[in-house]
C-alpha cells in the first residue's frame, strides 16, 4: 500500500500539504478515484465526508464558440459573447481565482481540499438550490427561494461581482445567504460588467419563470428584489438585452411549432416575461 501510494502521488505531483483537510486514510482513496476515472464531475464517499472531483482537462471548447464570437461581432452585441479560453488551457486556476474573490467579498463557496492543472477536490455543499426546489411541496415557499435568489444575485452585482452561469443547481444555502459553484464562465473579461450582470439575471430568469408556482406574482417579486440592489447599470443593459432578444420572440415560437425543446422554451419564457415586467415598469 505504502509504495502503490507512493506512486500516485509521483503521478500525480500531489505532496501532502496540497491536502491538508483530509485525514490521511482518505488520501489514498482520493489520489485513486482522480487515477481511476475520467467523468467531468465526481462524489467520492470518504471516512471524513463525500467531496468532488472536477476533471478540467476531458472539458471541450464551448459549443459553437467561434460562431458565437462572430455573431456577437456582427450584431454588436457584447453580451453574446462567450467566456475566454483561459491563458494555457487552465481551467482550473480560473474557477480557484475567481471563488477566491467571492470568498473575500463574503460570498459562500465550496473549500478547495486540492487543485491540479487539470482537476479540483472541492468539499461538499450538501443539497443545491435546485434539489431544495425539488423537495419544496409548498408553492409559496418554493417561489419564495426563487425570490431569494435573484435578490442575493443583485447583492453579488451590487459589490461588483458577477457569476456567469447562476442556475439553481450552481446555488448553495449557507447561514442564511445563496453560496456559488462551478466557477468556469467568465463574462466580465469579454463584456463590461454591467452587461455580464445584465446577462446573469436573464439567465436567472429562464429559471425562475419556468419553475415559479404563483406565476406573474413571482416573476414581478423576483425581479424587484434583483433590481433594488442591483446597480442601476445593470437594469439599463438588462432593457437593452431584453429589447434586443424580444426582437426573434417571433421566430423562436415558429421554431417551437416544429420543435419546443427545453432550451427554446425557457428563451421564450424568460425573455416575454423580463419584457413585460420591464415595459409595465416604464409605462407604469
Amino acid at each position: 500500500m505504502v509504495d502503490e501510494f507512493i506512486s500516485l502521488r509521483q503521478k500525480l505531483g500531489l505532496k501532502t500539504a496540497h491536502i491538508p483537510a483530509l485525514p490521511e486514510r482518505d488520501v489514498p482513496i482520493l489520489l485513486a478515484a482522480l487515477l481511476s476515472s475520467s467523468g467531468r464531475v465526481q462524489p467520492v464517499a470518504l471516512s471524513s465526508g463525500t467531496v468532488w472531483i472536477k476533471r478540467h482537462d476531458v472539458k471541450s471548447g464551448p459549443r459553437f464558440a467561434a460562431v458565437q464570437r462572430a455573431l456577437a461581432g456582427l450584431l454588436r452585441m457584447p453580451f453574446l459573447r462567450p467566456s475566454p479560453v483561459p491563458e494555457k488551457g487552465d481551467y482550473a486556476a480560473r474557477d480557484m481565482r475567481r471563488m477566491q474573490r467571492f470568498r473575500q467579498n463574503g460570498i459562500p463557496t465550496a473549500d478547495i481540499l486540492y487543485a491540479s492543472g487539470s482537476a479540483l477536490v472541492f468539499s461538499d455543499v450538501g443539497r443545491t438550490v435546485h434539489k431544495l426546489l425539488a423537495a419544496l411541496d409548498d408553492p409559496k415557499a418554493h417561489d419564495d427561494l426563487l425570490v431569494f435568489c435573484c435578490e442575493e444575485l443583485g447583492h453579488l452585482h451590487a459589490i461588483g461581482l458577477c457569476h456567469g452561469r447562476p442556475f439553481p443547481r450552481d446555488m448553495f444555502t449557507r447561514g442564511g445567504r445563496i453560496g456559488f459553484i462551478d466557477f468556469e464562465e467568465e463574462p466580465e473579461a469579454v463584456m463590461p460588467l454591467e452587461v455580464a450582470q445584465a446577462r446573469d439575471i436573464w439567465l436567472l430568469f429562464m429559471q425562475v419563470a419556468s419553475r415559479a408556482k404563483l406565476g406573474r406574482e413571482t416573476h414581478d417579486r423576483a425581479y424587484f428584489a434583483w433590481a433594488q440592489a442591483a446597480p442601476a447599470a445593470a437594469r439599463q443593459e438588462l432593457a437593452k438585452l431584453t429589447g434586443f432578444l424580444g426582437g426573434f420572440l417571433w421566430l423562436a415560437r415558429l421554431i417551437g411549432r416544429v420543435h419546443m425543446g427545453r432550451d427554446l422554451r425557457q428563451f421564450i419564457q424568460a425573455t416575454t416575461t423580463l419584457t413585460n415586467i420591464l415595459n409595465g415598469t416604464l409605462n407604469g
